[in-house]
């Protein structure tokens, strides 16, 4: 694990701390639609209120492209937390500048402010550091919570806490660390890896990186059709990305001389188009050529849960099958039902595999969901996050 400093470490009272939160929520109707990410961030804001902090929230919201769009305004945000934490939210009219500084310094012990989307400024996604100035100018002191941008080098997340030496990791970003460092670290055994998703391409770093520390790979979704199609199968209409035959090829060459199991599915759910009402299984060398697959088969989450239910240690990412669409959601919430019921050390990461956790209402049954997909993702590659390294001391 990174060294770096917690919130316990930091001396907050009557000070101000800018407190970078992933409130990039759904709104709709000018209403938050989902608070979950809200939620994730109150353990650290409840900690700084309890030890008198000034608290100054800031976070991005959608992708305004360095532009003012009104749509894409934190009010309903600071609206619902203020609901949340049944108390005042003061939100300032702009991140910087003024209006934020009056903001800043008019907050006593234990009062909360939200700064206006970070995002409206170009020079936050640049990582500028004469922005990352003016937002110093608010603080005396820093704490990270966004462990969703961690990944991101941009200016509240990486330039903003190496101006302040009084910084921390907030508590879900301590426990995002803490539970994805332990899966490259001793992990108890069998470690199996349930990987899904579009491509190949987009998982191939976790695979490699993740090759001679699991004992067992699973492989679903549209990606275990290029697996599939490296093996010499036909699979049709379906998604599958022939640029990436060689990298599948390598890796199940590299996996078998390194004595890794890799269980692709033996049978998938076919139709002739995503929209159709319900699906056919077939063995996976029946697809046929005017038909795609959008799903894991019985057969094959059969032989998954078998390795699930004896594992140890269990990391999810990815889909098994384009869940979003009723005739093809069996093989993913069959799975994620399985990885719940595993009594081993279990963690999920990455948007899809939470929104399907949180469809089949498993989030308390797992040992980690992971807030941060993309983030999460690249920490299982090996690669150093910004947001990460910035906190470390």
């Amino acid at each position: 694990m990174p060294k770096m400093n917690r919130l316990d470490d930091l001396n907050v009272s009557g000070r101000r701390v800018f407190v970078r939160v992933d409130f990039n929520v759904p709104i709709q109707d000018g209403k938050v639609k989902n608070d979950a990410r809200i939620r994730a961030a109150l353990p650290t804001l409840e900690h700084l209120r309890r030890q008198g902090a000034r608290v100054i929230l800031a976070s991005h919201l959608g992708r305004p492209k360095g532009k003012r769009v009104p749509e894409l305004g934190l009010e309903p945000v600071a609206a619902k937390l203020a609901e949340i934490l049944d108390d005042e939210v003061r939100l300032a009219d702009d991140c910087i500048g003024d209006g934020a500084r009056k903001v800043a310094q008019d907050l006593r012990d234990g009062q909360v402010a939200m700064l206006e989307n970070l995002r409206f400024h170009k020079a936050e996604e640049a990582n500028d550091a004469a922005f990352a100035a003016e937002l110093r100018k608010l603080c005396d002191g820093y704490v990270n919570d966004a462990f969703g941008c961690a990944h991101r080098a941009h200016a509240s997340v990486d330039a903003l806490p190496r101006l302040c030496p009084e910084r921390a990791a907030g508590r879900l970003m301590a426990r995002e660390v803490e539970a994805l460092s332990k899966l490259l670290g001793k992990v108890d055994r069998p470690f199996v890896a349930v990987l899904g998703g579009a491509k190949v391409s987009d998982k191939i770093g976790v695979l490699n990186n993740l090759l001679g520390r699991v004992d067992t790979f699973v492989i679903g979704g549209a990606m275990a059709n290029t697996f599939l199609a490296a093996r010499g199968l036909h699979l049709g209409k379906s998604l599958v990305e022939i640029d990436r035959l060689g990298v599948a090829r390598d890796f199940l060459r590299a996996a078998q001389e390194k004595g890794v199991e890799v269980l692709l599915p033996v049978d998938l759910v076919v139709a002739a188009d995503a929209d159709a009402p319900a699906g056919e299984t077939v063995p996976v060398d029946q697809v046929g050529p005017d038909r795609a697959a959008f799903d894991v088969g019985p057969a094959s989450v059969a032989a998954f849960k078998e390795r699930i239910a004896v594992a140890g240690t269990v990391f999810w990412n990815g889909p098994l099958g384009m869940f979003e669409k009723a005739p093809f959601a069996g093989g993913t919430l069959a799975i994620a039902k399985a990885i719940a019921s595993c009594t081993g050390f279990t963690v999920a990461g990455g948007g899809d595999s939470v929104a399907a956790i949180e469809q089949a209402g498993l989030e308390k049954m797992f040992g980690h969901v992971s807030t941060g997909g993309g983030a999460s993702l690249e920490w299982i590659e090996g690669r150093k996050l910004p947001g990460i390294a910035a906190l470390e001391v």
